[in-house]
């Protein structure tokens, strides 16, 4: 029987993605499912969930078992042959509030603060140690289990699992399988037959080519008409529409997320380019607020009264384990060490790019080089990412420093020494929280 065991299964909407799609698969009907979580009532919503979800969709076939607590981690791992990962360390209180509240404090301000920024360097270090233990449980009770990572910062923590721990590791995100497709939605451009190739790092992969049916080249035609929409009216999409713009070619995440990934929007002398390109502060804890507001109304749509159905969804996961456990090919677009496959990135650094899976695990497609500007708008990301990495590995305060110091939004918006003490602030925010990073 095939065991799959879903880390942070207090996600439930998630869980319900992941493992809803895995029951609708002929070669996981009657496979074991481990729920594993730390928060009692979040795990018990999600049992309640899919054991609906495995007998309105699946006949009642899966076996689904739930494990609490770090004390019962090692069982929930035992004998998996999948493991998801979903977890969020910290939660929204009190390490969300701390990632955005402290920065405030030096003028600094966030959208997302998941994936990169001061908010991402954090997050990551506060992870990083739980992978961790999570790789030397694995090590021992699952060797062999692949680990499908959907938590953010998607390539700082792939990154130290596939560099630093000997569990097979890929990392895996929403946004290459919609990009296209949304973004020709929003231009009025036919989506049927489009073809597309996409490569970089997570959250800011590029569109390096799209063509329609005929295989004609569909940029002139989106470059045309993305610089027209950000003339005439306010969106949500403003600042990908800029990367066109400027560097040529739309990436992968949405607006609120790239916003942070650079130098050029959130600038102290230039405040007036939060209102023109429609950016978003403080996003993130707005989602968090409201989710939790509006958890038990969604619960109760969620769970309609017993009858809830599932159909199968974008996510990856499910299709890579099918794809593993038949010999099915399966093209992804997943996050692996780089090792050559973008020639003008780092060798170490954790890419985005296409990948195809099988009974052999997963292989990644060389690429080459990306253009020139690409490759540099990513290298500003992943200069944080390594030294994050490293900070979490070496346990030296002065690679958070270095992170934070190469971070683009944190070096434009404060000095040195303000970068210094704010890192000194949310070490010792985040060690009285209970979650030390060193």
């Amino acid at each position: 029987m095939i065991k799959i065991t879903f880390m942070g299964a207090g996600s439930t909407v998630f869980a319900k993605n992941v493992l809803g799609d895995t029951m609708l698969c002929d070669s996981f009907h009657t496979c074991e499912i481990a729920l594993y979580d730390i928060d009692k009532q979040r795990l018990e919503d999600s049992e309640m969930m899919l054991h609906a979800v495995n007998k309105n969709c699946n006949q009642d076939r899966a076996v689904i078992k739930t494990y609490l607590g770090v004390e019962n981690r090692k069982e929930a791992l035992r004998g998996a042959n999948f493991v998801v990962n979903a977890i969020q360390v910290g939660g929204y209180e009190p390490c969300t509030v701390i990632d955005f509240e402290v920065p405030k404090k030096y003028g600094l301000r966030q959208t997302i603060g998941d994936t990169l920024g001061i908010g991402g360097i954090f997050r990551a270090l506060r992870t990083i140690p739980v992978l961790r233990e999570f790789a030397e449980d694995m090590a021992e009770v699952c060797p062999n289990a692949w680990f499908l990572n959907y938590t953010n910062p998607m390539a700082m923590l792939s990154g130290f699992m596939q560099r630093y721990t000997p569990i097979k590791t890929v990392g895996l995100c929403h946004s290459v399988q919609v990009c296209t497709p949304d973004l020709l939605d929003s231009l009025d451009i036919p989506k049927e037959g489009v073809t597309d190739f996409i490569a970089g790092i997570n959250h800011m992969a590029w569109l390096l080519e799209v063509r329609d049916k005929d295989g004609n080249d569909l940029y002139p035609l989106i470059r045309e008409k993305a610089i027209k929409m950000n003339e005439e009216k306010k969106h949500g999409n403003m600042v990908r529409h800029e990367y066109i713009r400027r560097l040529g070619y739309y990436c992968t995440e949405s607006s609120e997320h790239n916003a942070e990934y650079n130098a050029f929007f959130i600038k102290p002398n230039y405040p007036e380019l939060i209102e023109k390109f429609n950016i978003p502060l403080d996003e993130y804890p707005r989602r968090c607020v409201k989710q939790i507001k509006d958890w038990e109304k969604q619960r109760e749509e969620l769970f309609a009264g017993g009858t809830i159905t599932h159909e199968r969804s974008k996510e990856y996961a499910s299709h890579i384990m099918e794809a593993m456990v038949t010999n099915r090919p399966y093209k992804i677009g997943g996050n692996v060490i780089n090792h050559g496959l973008i020639t003008n990135l780092p060798s170490d650094a954790c890419v985005e790019v296409p990948c195809l899976v099988d009974a052999s695990g997963v292989s990644p497609t060389y690429v080459g080089a990306l253009p020139l500007q690409l490759a540099a708008m990513n290298m500003t990301n992943i200069n944080v990412q390594l030294l994050t990495i490293e900070a979490a590995v070496t346990g030296k305060k002065e690679h958070i420093y270095h992170a934070a110091m190469m971070d683009p939004v944190t070096s434009t918006n404060l000095s040195i020494d303000d970068i210094v003490a704010m890192c000194d602030e949310l070490i010792e925010a985040h060690k009285a929280a209970g979650f030390p990073v060193l």
